[in-house]
């Protein structure tokens, strides 16, 4: 049955396979079967040569997977909970992987079926959604990660064009997007506004960082605009200040929350079964009183991740998730993963630095999740906010 799906493999001891429609556990089979089948046979090769998975973007187009919950424009129906489903395997696959869709259906997408128009979401949804056009979405600079808001990139109107300037830094897919949507600062009235820049554009110069030893399968780059012209019609009509990038953020908060149980799944996994097997001692590892502790605690934090993701798609769907919820969620559910993955990778001893086992890939790579979309820091300030009425930070 769909509800044994995580039950098989003991990590949905809280039984919540049960909470799910019969369409939210076949995206979640789908994707699990393309984890396991496809992607965890060669994601340590495109991992460790830090190559970005083609071959695996073009199967994963025939899953009818992409999408975040957009409705219609080509986009598969699904719930708020089924597209949670989907990123937290893609992300127990590979955090590159999971990336990549957050990056595609989460922000760039996601931007354009809320800001924009009727003729840009024709034209771009539907072939974003098959993955025949890819996008990236560039908000953060050299000069402000967390401090998004005081982006210094320009736009300048001249007549029905755009004049773009600046720099942009961690995009995501930014070398090989086919549209980029891009915030800058309007010189005219200082607002915050939204463009879609194709690619080929000239003066859009975008490099791939190298050197990271995390999400290595992914590309992430350094962008520079010199003089990018850009039509008016290119223009998100539904981006007039900083707020509406918020809406697009306040989303993906909810993605990362379900992106780092992906992760801490695959490392418990890892940990639970390698465990049963080793011999150590003249006995296995499950036999030691101080490894059962271990192993149950990491569930036990599994759990509550759990619960939070199924309550987060649940006030998604009653259209009541708030960008406050939404950070505490993804502050303790990268907080909880991180040390499910340090346990996991203390009970392989020596073996869990080896890609072979995955769980040092998992340890790498959910060091940038618990960074990007707001840092910790920032997520808790956030909250204490809003409990306190105070705020901590300008």
């Amino acid at each position: 049955m769909y509800t044994d799906i995580g039950r098989s493999l003991g990590t949905d001891y809280f039984r919540i396979g049960d909470q799910l429609t019969a369409e939210e556990r076949d995206y979640w089979r789908r994707t699990r079967d393309f984890v396991d089948d496809e992607v965890l046979p060669v994601i340590n090769g495109y991992w460790e040569r830090a190559e970005f998975p083609w071959p695996l973007v073009k199967k994963m187009a025939g899953l009818n997977i992409v999408g975040d919950g957009i409705v219609g424009y080509g986009c598969p129906q699904m719930s708020p909970i089924a597209a949670g489903l989907v990123h937290m395997e893609l992300n127990r696959g590979d955090g590159s992987l999971g990336t990549f869709l957050g990056v595609q259906a989460g922000l760039a997408m996601r931007s354009i079926a809320l800001l924009g128009s009727e003729e840009q979401k024709r034209r771009w949804l539907p072939p974003m959604a098959k993955l025949d056009k890819l996008g990236a979405f560039a908000l953060t600079e050299p000069l402000h990660g967390s401090d998004s808001v005081s982006l210094e990139t320009s736009a300048r109107r001249e007549g029905d064009t755009w004049v773009l300037n600046g720099a942009k830094r961690w995009i995501g897919n930014g070398t090989i997007a086919d549209v980029t949507v891009l915030w800058a600062r309007d010189v005219a009235d200082a607002k915050v506004k939204g463009f879609l820049v194709e690619k080929g554009t000239e003066g859009y110069d975008a490099r791939r960082i190298r050197g990271k030893g995390s999400l290595r399968a992914v590309w992430q780059a350094d962008i520079t605009l010199t003089d990018v012209r850009v039509p008016e019609a290119n223009r998100l009509p539904g981006a007039r200040t900083f707020k509406d990038a918020g809406l697009v953020l306040a989303g993906t908060r909810n993605t990362v929350a379900w992106s780092a149980l992906g992760h801490a799944v695959a490392a418990y996994d890892t940990a639970r079964s390698y465990a049963g097997q080793r011999i150590q001692f003249g006995q296995p590892l499950v036999a030691f009183q101080i490894v059962q502790e271990r192993l149950v605690r990491m569930p036990a934090e599994i759990c509550g991740m759990q619960l939070y993701c199924l309550r987060l798609g649940r006030l998604m769907e009653e259209g009541r998730l708030t960008d406050t919820i939404a950070a505490l969620a993804k502050m303790n559910n990268t907080s909880k993963a991180r040390q499910v993955i340090l346990d996991a990778r203390d009970l392989l001893g020596g073996n869990g630095i080896l890609l072979d086992y995955h769980v040092m890939r998992h340890l790498a790579d959910i060091e940038s999740i618990h960074t990007y979309e707001g840092t910790e820091t920032i997520q808790t300030l956030i909250v204490g906010r809003d409990i306190t009425g105070v705020a901590a930070f300008a």
